[in-house]
């Protein structure tokens, strides 16, 4: 069975504010915002939703496809991946384009202003799932908009379990858009904030987004996640993290270990642990691709702070060695 990831490929340029933005923003003249941020550090990163989740999902022991659009300045991005673990044979370079572009600064209590420039990955719409062969569980993370829609509604049609994740481009997508991407999914997952967003472009409550997916995931920062189903509500703790460094692609490292929790046949609220402990290991450093643990150390973090990771017993992962 293999596991597809969509979604960005971008390069990170990560900002570092030594302030707050809150004490910046004057409630009377909401209506006309001029604000400019000097930043003490910027680093350049390799980023995007698409390899971020496929990184976790290589350090957890899969070997994920990544189907995405890239520009000619992914050479060297590409070998890097592949070194990790990912298959990027799905992956288009596009003639003429840079990859996406990810500009975003962080304050002193890790709230971010950023910004986001497509390139490539307008291009997203030429790729399909009807290229790929034996796949059973996808992703749809933040990616082109009328791509998303696409990609949905091929997995709908072909079978293919997905977890739809707009993320990012709830504010961007239409109502429409989104009940497109909602309806049929394994799972939708969002933050609490993004949730809102979701339920005011599609009318949408809690209920009516379980009688069209199976289960609605919403991530809390600190506070953890919320696991809901038909039949139950989890509350998930989130994994104190030994340092803060950067929040960036914290998101997406949770969704590689939730993917690597639903291959091995986990309940949704167990997979969303294993998503707590990668969210915390990418907290710890700058970027969404700079940690790297080992299963083993993986599985004591979980254990440290879950108890005991055992393995369904008919599971064909039984033993837990990636």
């Amino acid at each position: 069975m293999k596991t597809v990831v969509t979604g960005s490929i971008a390069f990170d340029y990560l900002m570092s504010f030594p302030g707050k933005f809150t004490e910046h923003f004057l409630p009377e003249h909401m209506n006309r915002v001029s604000l400019s941020f000097l930043v003490d550090s910027m680093d350049k990163r390799r980023g995007g939703c698409g390899p971020n989740i496929a990184y976790t999902l290589a350090l957890l022991g899969e070997r994920p496809l990544l189907m995405a659009t890239a520009g000619e300045d992914f050479a060297e991005y590409r070998q890097w991946l592949e070194a990790a673990g990912i298959d990027t044979s799905l992956v288009r370079q596009v003639p003429g384009k840079f990859c996406a572009s990810f500009f975003c600064s962080t304050d002193q209590d890790n709230n971010q202003i950023a910004s986001f420039y497509t390139g490539a990955m307008a291009h997203a719409g030429e790729l399909s799932f009807r290229t790929v062969h034996d796949c059973g569980l996808a992703i749809i993370s933040p990616n082109d908009p009328g791509a998303m829609v696409q990609y949905a509604d091929e997995c709908r049609t072909m079978g293919i379990r997905y977890i739809f994740d707009p993320s990012q481009q709830c504010a961007r997508m239409s109502g429409s858009e989104l009940r497109a991407g909602v309806s049929g999914a394994a799972i939708v997952i969002v933050n609490d904030y993004e949730l809102e967003l979701l339920r005011q472009k599609t009318e949408l409550s809690e209920h009516d987004i379980l009688a069209k997916a199976e289960a609605l995931i919403v991530t809390r920062g600190e506070h953890g996640s919320v696991v809901v189903t038909r039949e139950m509500r989890a509350a998930v703790a989130a994994v104190p993290p030994d340092r803060l460094v950067d929040p960036t692609g914290v998101g997406d490292a949770y969704r590689g270990g939730l993917m690597k929790g639903i291959a091995l046949g986990l309940p949704y609220d167990v997979a969303a642990r294993l998503g707590s402990v990668a969210a915390t290991y990418a907290l710890e450093h700058l970027g969404g691709q700079s940690h790297a643990y080992t299963w083993q150390e993986f599985k004591h973090r979980y254990e440290q702070h879950f108890g005991p990771l055992t393995a369904p017993a008919d599971d064909p992962h039984a033993g837990w060695t990636p």
